[in-house]
Formats: structure tokens, sequence, C-alpha cells
């Protein structure tokens, strides 16, 4: 590996010959030197520049692109002899700087490729610099800097992808049916002192708790944003303990192609990359899949008034949706700005995004962030087949990889289930009546069903598989938070407790937050072996947050992005203090994987296919054949039959039979008649450990008492 690692560019009395160079965007290195270009529509005037070490101030050449020569359409372009990997660079586009039309060139500024596959160092947003306006001046943003950005350590890296041999590494390309993703931040899940790994906080941190993952039976990891991003952008302090905050999560992205350094111990100047391929080579040797959290609707430039580090210098008005007032962004996704993703430029952009990550660093999906907006046109309107969305899909490269959306966005668009063919989505609808129907709330046994089912009003023209199931993730409280704290608790986050969702569907069981009353901890213990019983018994795709399968806190706090601490630091102990949630939950993975019945690619129809008195789904009450779905109801049971009748190439598997009481009383059910067989129980999540999940079913009767607040899960043998 530590060939990868270095760097030997040319000293600026090196004469280095050019070549009018061809309009493929990004560096293009082959055996004579490398070829840049860069897209800029408004811009007047395009410089290259290029950097001994990443720390030099003062360029070692300087290339002044000619408008007639070096460009093709609105690309311009050169090639350079003796330029190899390693070689650090920038670009400077020259033009009008007029914000209020929406324009914002500066030549003072240094800016990142777009196409950049690595940014050396770490940025500095207290630096006057990186802004393409006068910080001191009243004017604001419509003032002029003329600071020279050059200063900062940031740029933009020539990656040559070729000399990196991945083996025989394939893609594993486990069929949806069969995932169970791990959704994880790569800093939060070992960087906890009691993580006992060696390198905390890194891709390397993962690997040496592989063992964990493995022990816990999921298959795909989802890692939270891996672009770079600047951990120190946000300009606020902590109010209780004074620190500043950091931006933990990444979801500010500032270049599509390059893998952050900070998740990787080195310099920074080009190793994250092998670094990164080395990780997903060794997750696919060990049957994991990985997908990324990927971030294309908006930048981490901010608003008018944050840094000019790349696509606002470059073309603001391509890049970004802006308001009627141009001086302004569009904001739909709540972070500053709005990526112009129908954009062709940009929508090619993000297309030559996902093809790289798929071929180059061979990741198996994406969950795509506030994915709706992708599906905006330039006026903020829903287009959906008609989007980069429908583009995604259908592309031939990243045909074959897993895409998964978060349908919603900040300015209020909610698109469940719209989404193209061959999407999956987060089901915000399955968390939600999940969430209140364990709570107790009325009127959502139909609903339940349905989600249960696999959500067919959402999902009916595609597949079950469509819905990726899940109770919690990065956004929001824990598992363990859903069931201990009535009201969110994000003072620390130094926005007065008024960022965050409200609509938690909470309860914390008789005390707000930690307790050591042990009646408390039994009942949370109980719905937490609820929630994850619902989640893996439900036909679609599971999902679990980090740290759930053992209780992690974050102690109320409902948006965690900026807490960079130890109390969100994943909490290893609590491995062994919930050792018996752990257990169940594992258990509970084995279980859905031993039974294909719960993991069907086709809906439930409640038809007898086969003559034996036995359809696909039978729904039931505490009566057989009587579920009950008026308002106040708060039980359901239903069967699914071992025979799948649509895929007959699957052996049978047993009948499964599953009944749910969240009322205040015990109710007792009656259990279907079987032919020539008797219902075993394997789960009572009444009982605590071990009798919770029985590892050697044991034979019940013709009914079973279902007691309060509690789900039972049997198999016909």
């Amino acid at each position: 590996m530590e060939t990868y690692f270095y760097y030997e560019n040319p000293e600026k009395s090196l004469f280095l010959k050019t070549e009018r160079g061809y309009p493929k965007l990004g560096v293009t290195v082959d055996s004579g030197g490398a070829n840049f270009a860069l897209f800029t529509e408004n811009g007047k005037k395009v410089i290259l520049e290029l950097y001994q070490n990443f720390y030099d101030e003062e360029p070692s050449h300087i290339f002044e692109l000619d408008p007639i020569k070096n460009k093709t359409g609105n690309i311009w372009h050169i090639y350079i002899h003796n330029v190899k990997h390693g070689q650090f660079y920038g670009w400077r586009v020259d033009g009008i700087y007029d914000p209020l039309n929406g324009l914002r060139f500066n030549k003072y500024k240094l800016l990142s490729d777009p196409y950049a596959k690595a940014i050396s160092g770490s940025y500095n947003w207290d630096e006057d610099s990186v802004y393409g306006y006068d910080k001191t001046s009243p004017l604001l943003d419509l003032s002029f800097s003329t600071i020279d950005s050059a200063k900062s350590p940031t740029k933009s890296i020539v990656i040559d992808d070729s000399v990196y041999d991945w083996e025989d590494d394939i893609h594993p390309r486990i069929p949806l049916k069969d995932l169970v993703i791990y959704e994880l931040n790569v800093r939060l899940f070992t960087m906890n002192p009691n993580s006992n790994v060696k390198s905390k906080g890194s891709f390397d941190g993962i690997i040496e708790k592989l063992y964990h993952l493995k022990e816990l039976g999921v298959n795909a990891i989802e890692l939270m944003p891996i672009f770079e991003f600047n951990p120190n952008s946000i300009i606020r302090n902590n109010p209780i303990t004074g620190e500043r905050l950091k931006d933990v999560w990444g979801y500010n992205p500032l270049s599509f192609f390059a893998v952050t350094g900070n998740y990787s111990n080195g310099l920074k100047i080009g190793e994250q990359v092998f670094l990164f391929k080395d990780f997903v080579k060794t997750l696919h040797k060990e049957g994991f899949e990985v997908i990324l959290d990927v971030v294309y609707n908006h930048t981490g430039e901010g608003n008018e008034l944050g840094p000019t580090l790349s696509f606002r210098g470059i073309d603001n008005p391509v890049y970004y949706i802006l308001n009627k007032n141009k001086r302004y962004y569009e904001n739909y996704s709540g972070c500053g700005n709005t990526f112009n993703c129908n954009h062709t430029v940009v929508k090619n952009l993000i297309i030559d995004s996902l093809r790289y990550w798929v071929t180059e660093m061979h990741v198996d999906g994406f969950r795509f962030d506030l994915a709706s907006i992708l599906g905006r046109d330039p006026h903020g309107n829903w287009i959906g087949d008609l989007s980069l969305l429908k583009d995604i899909a259908e592309d031939p490269v990243i045909f074959g990889s897993k895409l998964i959306a978060e349908g919603w966005d900040a300015a209020g668009g909610y698109f469940l289930g719209a989404f193209p063919e061959r999407w999956a989505e987060w089901n915000g609808k399955f968390r939600d009546s999940v969430r209140r129907f364990v709570r107790g709330d009325e009127g959502l046994v139909a609903e339940i069903a349905c989600r249960i089912a696999g959500s067919e009003d959402l999902y009916g023209n595609k597949s079950p598989v469509a819905s990726v199931n899940f109770i919690t993730s990065h956004d929001g409280f824990t598992l363990w938070d859903l069931v201990s704290y009535n009201e969110k608790h994000n003072e620390e986050n130094g926005e007065k407790n008024n960022d965050g969702s409200n609509d938690n569907y909470s309860f914390n069981y008789g005390i707000e937050g930690e307790t050591n009353d042990e009646n408390i901890i039994k009942i949370r213990k109980k719905q937490i072996k609820n929630f994850f019983t619902i989640l893996m018994i439900s036909q679609g795709t599971p999902m679990i947050y980090m740290g759930d399968e053992f209780c992690r806190t974050q102690y109320g706090n409902n948006n965690a992005y900026c807490q960079d601490t130890i109390k969100n630091w994943v909490d290893w102990k609590r491995k062994e203090d919930f050792s018996d949630i752990f257990k169940f939950v594992k258990k509970l993975i084995n279980f859905r994987k031993s039974h294909h019945t719960l993991r069907r690619e086709h809906f439930f129809t409640g038809k007898d296919y086969s003559g034996d008195g036995i359809p696909d789904i039978t729904w039931h009450g505490v009566k057989l054949n009587q579920p009950d779905f008026s308002h106040y109801s708060k039980s359901l049971a239903f069967m699914i039959s071992g025979i799948d009748f649509v895929d007959q190439s699957l052996p049978p598997d047993n009948d499964v039979y599953i009944a749910l009481n969240f009322y205040e009383k015990e109710l007792k059910f009656e259990l279907p008649v079987l032919h020539n067989k008797n219902w075993f129980r394997v789960i009572d999540t009444h009982f605590e450990s071990p009798n919770d999940f029985l590892d050697f079913p044991q034979k019940v009767s013709n009914y079973y008492v279902v007691k309060s607040k509690s789900i039972i899960v049997l198999i016909s043998k």
C-alpha cells in the first residue's frame, strides 16, 4: 500500500509541454501525462494551477486556457505532459461578479475540481480567504474579496485509479429480499475508547468490528456520507459545555467523487482513495455489501454567505437553483442551497459520480438523501419519471446497484411510492405507524396490517422489497430513546431545542430519560423487542440503526448531527449491559433469514391456490378470521402460509402465526387449525431472556394467551 502514498510533482523550474487536450471532465491520466477539463458556461477566463505540495501558497505552474484552442463547447481543457498521480491542482474562473444576477465569479479563489477524486488537507472556514466577498464589509456578499484563497491546503489531487489491484473482487449482489441493512456513521461507530479498536473513527475501525456485525447477522452496511466534507463548518458552540460543535454526520458534501480523508489514517494526500478501496474489498470478502448514503441535493457551500470553494465560483446559476431574486438560493434541502439536479450538466455530473463509485470504488448501492429534490425541475415541480431519477435507474453502468430513496425533502415534498421503477424507498409510513401502534395509539390496526404485508398501497406496482422498513435511523431518536423520552432534548445543539422533529411518537413509561427503576427498564426492553419483531417479520427490506441492537442512547437528542462527543459515540459497554436484547435481535435476524415466507418478492393475495384451505395470508383477531380493524382496536393476528404459490421453486416453509397485543390487558387468541401439524412457540416478547426467544420451540395448544404489550411468533411443525 505504501506505493499509493507518494507524490513527486514537478518543480517550478521544470518546463511542462502542453497540448490542446480533449473535453473529458476531470483529470484523465495516461503514460505521458494528464488531461484536465472543466465546465463553465458563463465564465470568461479559465486558469489551471499546479502545486508541487498541497501546503504551497504559490503554484509551480500556471496555465491560462485559450478560449479558442482549449475550449470545446462550454468545456475548457488542456493536456499537460509529465503530470502524474499525486499532482496537486486547482482552477480559477474569472468572469462577472454580480450576485444580484446570480453571478459570483472571483479570480482570487482557487476552486476544487467538481470531478476531483481526492482533496488534500483540511478546510478552515474561519479564514476570510475562502469567501468570495469581503467578510468585513457591511455590504456582505455584495462586496468583493481580493484575498487569494490558495493559502488553503485544500487542493484537488490527480488520482490514477488504475494502479490499484482489486484482485478478484466482485459485487456480492445480495437480493433485496435477503438484505438486512445496518446504517452507521464511520466516526461515531468506533470513536468511543471502549470500542477497543486500534483505528478509532475510521474505515479500519469498522473492519475491526466486523465480528460484531457478522455475529448480529446483518449483510449490508449503509455508510452515512463519506464524500469530502468539512467537519469544522459549524460556527456555533455547545451552550452547555462551551465546546465548538462539529458536523459529525457529513451531510454537507464538497466533492461528489472524493472520499473524505476524515475517516482514514494518513496525510490526506490521496491515500484515502486506496484505503477506501481496501475497505470495500475486505467487506466483500466477508460477505457484506456496501451502500453509500449520498447527498446530491445540496452542497456544503451553503447560502449566499457561504464560502466559494467550487461550484459557486465555477458557474453559480448552472449548479444551483436560484430564487427569483438571484442573489439568494432556493432551499428545498434545508441546508442553505439546492443543487440544480435536472440541468443537463449537473445531471451528467451526478450520473458520472455514481458510475465512478460503482466502477472504481466497487460500492453496491446508494441511499439518496432527500431524493425527492432529484425529482424536481428548476422551478421546484415534481417531475418523477421525467427526471434524473429515471435516468439513474436506467443507466447501464449503475444498473444492478441498489437504489434507495429518502422520498421527502425540507420544502414539504413527500413522494413516498412515487419513485420510478427499480427504486426502493425508506418507508416513513412504516416507521410512524409502527411507532404509534407499539406505543398504544388507536386507529392503526388496518394500516399496521398493510405495512406488515409490504405496503401494497405504496409499492403495489413494484414489489414488497421496494419498502425499506425501519423504526429508527440517524434522523431522530435511537430505539432506546424512543422508549425513554417523551420529548426531544437537543439543547446542546445550540439551536434552543428548535431543531429536530417534534413528531417522534415516543413514550418514556414513567421517567424522562435514563433510570434505575427495574419495572420501567423491563417495559422499555419489552417494547424494544416488540419493535424489532415487527421489523423482522414484515415483508420488505429491514434496516437497523447502529447500536440499537444493544440499546444505544443519545440521551434524548434526536438530531445529533453536530455532537462529536462521548455522549454520541456508540457506547460498546451497553452490549454487555443489554446482552439480552442483543441476543434476541441476533436470533430474530437469523429467524428471518431461515424463513423465506417472511421475505417474499410479491404481494399476498389472500387466496387459497393449493386447495388445502390455507390462503397465502389470513387475518385474525382473538377469534379466527375475525380481525378487529375498528378504530379502538389495538390487536391483530395473522397466519402466513409456508407455501409460496407464486414461486414454485421454493421448498415448503413452516407456516407462521403472529399475534400482536397492545392493549393494557392480556388477550386469549384462538389458533388456526392445522392439518397433521401443530403450533410451536418461538417468540413471546413478554418473557425475559432466554425464554423470550426459544432455541427449541415449544408445542402449544389450540389457543394462546398473549400478555399486554406483547407479540408472539409461532411456527407449524
